[in-house]
This record gives structure tokens, sequence and C-alpha cells, in this order.
């Protein structure tokens, strides 16, 4: 932005500039220049009133006499803190790290932060504000006037709790704006607002869950309102639930997203039905935070027809322990719809001021890991690797019998029509019991090999994993936002229902204890009753033995996490060659991964290197690792041979499922 008769600066702070960038984007011009400060400095603009787009850019590009990696600032508009102690080289490495996580080879170089502000003053005043003795820097702030109506009315609060927010003058800052299953809409395709519109991919937990479908023909808005809500271009592209074996799985399509606890957020969720010309063909539930936020959804009918723009409102809050929001959509199996299909076209994220704040301090080590939000982020499983071994340590399962039929004795009960019989638990046992028989002792059959808890036994994992045939697909009977369904059978036979919780949210847990404590004190025939929950084995940041043991092979500390009864009995050399392999057989991309053939001669070079440490302490003769392998020595060591380029490939594929554990596997095939 340069000054002009509307724009004053305070003061003018360090002009710097750079002939050229680490990679390019259609703001180039903006990013080769940007204003440092290293005390308070304002914009003040005058005549603007009314709602607006408000962002700023920032692209860290290296200077002379400031390093940008230690600049900290805060940025203040109108007496609104939007940002605190704002670190943009971490927040952009940040950023790039879980896109690289997802599997993307993606990744960015500049950082900009939108906000929707409603000034009231004919003045708008932008402070910025160094860090103590720190510095920062501004690219470019653009300022675009709303137009129409993007926000108005109340919203009502996911799960029907029956609280709503007035979302008239309320300040947001956009923490995520998709194009489902289409491409990145880049601003100039926005022309009204200006907005760019990122691809979904990288934010879905397993992509091929839905498939992108495309459709550009005559699509219109439901509303004329809602001209300025999305441009026209995010309703032709959309994802649905239309592979089959998703569909025969009831799997959900799922997006996660990071947020900052303790704010409020609006979800905005764009529709239009691309497929079907008539209603009750597509009908699916939504799901936030693993509550049900609508079920009975047929665009169709919301929106009036197909081809027909529409878009849906939610809000629900993250409490202080809550960096994740989770949504999901899936099929409504109970709504009799002709196809058990969902789809959706794009989605919006919105964070709500409160008490005149928008900002959160967050803070990175040297590994670019958010310090701040570490405590409550949940890896998502993956079931293969290092260890070799499927570690599924959030489970929680909730067991409930299905107890057989059986006639009933006391003649009290004769007139009642027949039912599932509850399993009540009495002293640490199960006792079967009568329906409306008062006073039966019943027959007590004690089920599962640890002792009982408040709400019932404690099976182990060998146990259900057992009595789920390794929680096979085939045996799922249901599923909603807080997990699968299993039908199983525990000792003797005896049918129960195994819910797999989805491990990825901690509110979603902490509500269903609630909601199966309740439900463990009722008694009734049509309620199948708790028996057994799993205590989890393992703390949260050691779920998957692939996944924990990535981390630290990242940060090269894989030693810390060797079983200390081998301290001294390897060569820390070979450990840390078999880590590089490892790491490099899991990589998500296929084409980084090795041949089997260079698997091989690694796998025969570490043994080499170990056997050769080993004879070095046995015969307390020192010679080094090329040593180990520059040819064929008395203690029997022979040369490898680098492979050829003749080798055979090996495809690994990396299949990840997004039921409760999220087990992830790598499958070898040449």
């Amino acid at each position: 932005m340069a000054p002009d008769s509307n724009v004053t600066l305070s003061s003018p702070g360090v002009v710097a500039s750079t002939s050229a960038l680490s990679a390019s984007s259609n703001y180039d011009p903006l990013y080769k220049t940007a204003r440092i400060f290293t005390a308070s400095l304002n914009y003040t603009i005058k005549g603007v009133q009314g709602n607006y787009f408000v962002r700023f850019h920032f692209c860290p590009f290296e200077t002379n006499d400031y390093n940008v990696n230690e600049s900290s600032f805060g940025v203040v508009v109108n007496g609104l803190k939007l940002l605190s102690e704002f670190d943009v080289p971490g927040k952009i490495s940040h950023k790039n790290m879980n896109l690289q996580s997802s599997g993307k080879n993606s990744s960015s170089f500049f950082l900009i932060k939108e906000y929707i502000l409603a000034v009231d003053a004919d003045m708008l005043v932008i402070e910025f504000v160094p860090t103590g003795s720190s510095f920062g820097f501004i690219n470019a702030i653009e300022i675009v006037p709303v137009v129409g109506e993007l926000f108005s009315g109340s919203v009502s609060k996911v799960g029907g709790s029956g609280g709503s927010i007035n979302l008239n003058g309320r300040e947001m800052e956009t923490m995520y704006r998709l194009n489902v299953g289409g491409p990145e809409i880049e601003s100039n395709e926005d022309p009204n607002l200006w907005r760019t519109w990122e691809v979904d991919s990288s934010y879905m937990i397993t992509e091929n869950a839905g498939s992108a479908i495309k459709n550009s023909s005559n699509i219109t808005y439901a509303s004329m309102n809602d001209t300025s809500v999305a441009p026209l271009l995010v309703y032709e592209t959309a994802r649905a639930m239309s592979n089959t074996q998703v569909l025969d799985k009831r799997f959900n399509m799922s997006w996660k997203f990071e947020v900052d606890p303790d704010f409020d957020y609006l979800v905005r969720l764009h529709f239009c039905e691309l497929m079907y010309d008539k209603s009750n063909e597509r009908i699916f539930r939504i799901y936030i935070n693993n509550r049900t936020a609508a079920d009975n959804f047929d665009i169709f009918v919301r929106a009036g027809g197909m081809n027909k723009a529409y878009h849906q409102d939610h809000f629900d809050s993250a409490s202080s322990r809550i960096d994740t929001l989770w949504v999901q959509l899936g099929p409504d199996t109970a709504a009799g719809a002709a196809g058990t299909d969902a789809l959706l076209n794009g989605l919006e994220i919105f964070k709500l001021s409160r008490n005149g704040n928008l900002a959160y301090v967050e803070r990175y080590n040297s590994a670019d890991n958010s310090v701040s939000k570490s405590k409550a982020r949940i890896w998502v499983g993956i079931g293969a690797g290092l260890a070799s071994v499927a570690v599924i340590a959030c489970i929680v399962v909730l067991v409930f019998c299905f107890c057989r039929r059986r006639k009933k004795e006391s003649n009290d009960t004769k007139n009642n029509s027949p039912g599932w019989r509850p399993l009540f638990l009495y002293g640490g046992a199960a006792v079967n019991s009568t329906v409306g028989a008062k006073g039966s002792a019943g027959t007590q059959k004690l089920y599962g090999s640890v002792a009982s808890t408040r709400v019932g036994k404690r099976f182990t994992l060998a146990e259900i994993t057992a009595a789920t045939n390794n929680f096979d697909d085939s045996l799922v009977i249901g599923v909603g936002g807080f997990g699968k369904v299993y039908k199983g059978e525990i000792e003797d036979g005896v049918p129960a229902a195994i819910k797999r919780a989805n491990p990825q949210s901690e509110q979603g847990l902490a509500e269903f204890e609630t909601e199966i404590e309740m439900l463990s004190k009722l008694r009734h025939r049509h309620l199948v009753s708790l028996i057994a929950v799993i205590n989890p084995t393992l703390p949260k940041d050691q779920i998957n033995l692939a996944e924990w043991a990535m981390r630290w092979q990242r940060q090269r500390s894989l030693d810390k996490i060797i079983d200390p009864h081998l301290k001294g009995n390897y060569c820390p050399e070979s450990l840390s060659k078999f880590g590089e392999i490892a790491e490099k057989c899991l990589a998500d991309d296929g084409k980084s991964r090795p041949t089997m053939g260079e698997v091989l001669w690694h796998l025969e070079y570490v043994l080499q290197l170990h056997e050769a440490w080993l004879n070095m302490n046995n015969t307390e003769t020192s010679f080094s690792s090329s040593q180990a392998i520059s040819g064929p020595k008395d203690g029997g060591l022979e040369v490898m041979q680098e492979p050829s380029s003749q080798d055979e490939e090996v495809g690994l594929d990396l299949k990840q499922t997004t039921d409760g554990g999220g087990d992830k596997e790598v499958n070898a095939a040449i």
C-alpha cells in the first residue's frame, strides 16, 4: 500500500527490497519490498466505513541488517487485537510441515492473514507493535469492501444445545477457505472480493473417501442475496462419496483442521446438487467435532432444485484444551434415501472475536513444531513401520451386550412382549437378569480378564481384537461421528456391539464419556447395556510406533527410544543408517521410496556395520565403518555392490484408512 491523501504513516520505518524471491506467485511485485519497523508503526486510512476484508501479506526475505527469523510483533486494528507475538517464518514453516506430513509436495514461502472487520468510525487505524526488543515487517496491506450480505442473522450451535450466535457486526479471522474437489481458485477468479480458495485434499484424512466431480452447466444461486458468498466456480466442482467400497463400509468423508483454542468458530459449508434432478436421492449427515450438526440433509430440497448454489452455517466452540476442528459428512442410512451418499462443494472456517481479541500466541521450537499446541495434538496412527506392529492405544471400545432371549420364569413378566435382555453389573460380575423381574438374582457370568470399573468390565485390546476379527470391516454394523460399530462375539459366543472411537478428537471422547456414564444407569428392554471399556495402554504421543519413531528419527535421536536393555549392545552408526532406510521406506511419495534392491543392499550394509562393531569390541581392535565394507575380511564380511539401475523397482503402497484407529499400513509388492 502506497501512502496517499487518505493514507498516512506515523513513521517511515526501514524500506527493504530484494531482486529475487525463493519462489513465484501472483503477488511477486508486492513481495519484493517490505517495510521493517523496530518501534510502533501506524497506518491511518480515512474514508472507510462498513464491513471490509483486511488482508496482511507477509513474505520474509533476507536483508543485511535484520534476521527475519528473529522477528516478532503484534497487530491491532481500531482497538481489536489481531496478532500477538507473531512469528511469520515459524508459521510458514509449520504450515509447510503440515502439508508435507499430509503427503503433499507443495509448499509456501509467503503468508496471508485475512480478517473481516466492521468499521464504524469512518477511519481505520492499523498499528504494528514489535515484541520487546524485536522488530516486525509488512509487505502489503489489502482492504476490500464487502459487497452484498456475506453474513447475516443468527447461527445455531452444533449439537442442538439451543445456543445461537448473532453474526451481525462480529469481527472474524478467516482460518480456512477450500474449494472441495476442485482446483485452487486464485484471487482474480473471485473478482468481487479477491478471495483465494485452496484445494481440500491436504486436509482430508483419506482423500479417496470421496471422488471429485464437476458440472458447470447452468448453475445459479438459490438466493440472489448469496452472490457474494462464493463465486460460482466453487459450486461447479464437488467431492462425493461415489466410491462403492467406501459406501459399503460406511466411511465418512473427513477433514481435519488446526485451530486456536478457546475461541468460537463459524463453519460455512457450500452445496450444489450436480447429479440428481429430484429429491430423496442423496441424504446424509453432517458432523462437526464428532457431533451431529445436521441429519436428513437433502441438498436438492434445501437449495430448491438441481444446480442451485446453497450454503449453510454452523458454529461451535473450541475449549482451551482443543486445537483441532473436524468436519465429516457421511451417509444417513436411517433416512431411507435412494442413495447413501454425501456431497460437499466448498468449506470455510472463521474464528470469531472474543472480548475484543482475535490473537493467539503460538510458539515454535527448532523443529518447527507448535509448542503452544503440542500438548493437545493427537497423532494419527499408522499400522506399520519401524516396529512392524499395530499399536492402537487411543481406542476406546464400548461394548454393549446383546443378550439372547430367554423365556421368563416369573408370573409378572409372562404378558410382556419378548425383547433383548440387558446385562446388569454387580460387584465386578456381569449378571444376566430377567427383564422386569424384581429382586431376581439371575445368573452371574464374568466376562473379561481385568477388574470392573464404574461403568463395567475392562477388556484387553487382544480380547477385543479377537472378538472383531481384528476389526474386520465386513463386521461393521453402523457408523457415526464418534466412530464405527462392529458386530463381535465375546466369551461363550455372546454377541456384542463394539464401538471403536475416533482417536483424533479429545472433545468427542470427553462428551461421549459423559453420555455413556448416563446411559449405563438406564435399563430398558430396548436399550442394550454397557458392559465394558478398554483402558488406553500408551500415552497419546506414543499411540503408533511408526509415527512415534519417525518423530525421533527426524530429530536424529532414535537412540532415545531404544530398549534400555540393548544399551551398549548395538552399533550407533548401524542404528543411524537403519533409521535412514526406514524413513525413506515410509515416504508418502512413491517416487521417493527406494527399490527393493536398494533396501536389501542398505540392510546388508547395516548388518555389516553391526558385525564389524561387534568384532571390534570382541577383539579390541579398531577399524572404521569404511573398512568394514572395503572387502572380504577374516570375520567373513563380503563386499556389497550397489544395486544397479536394472533392479526391479518395488512399489511401496501407502494405504491409509480413517476409521476409529486411523490405521496406516505399508505394503511392498514386487
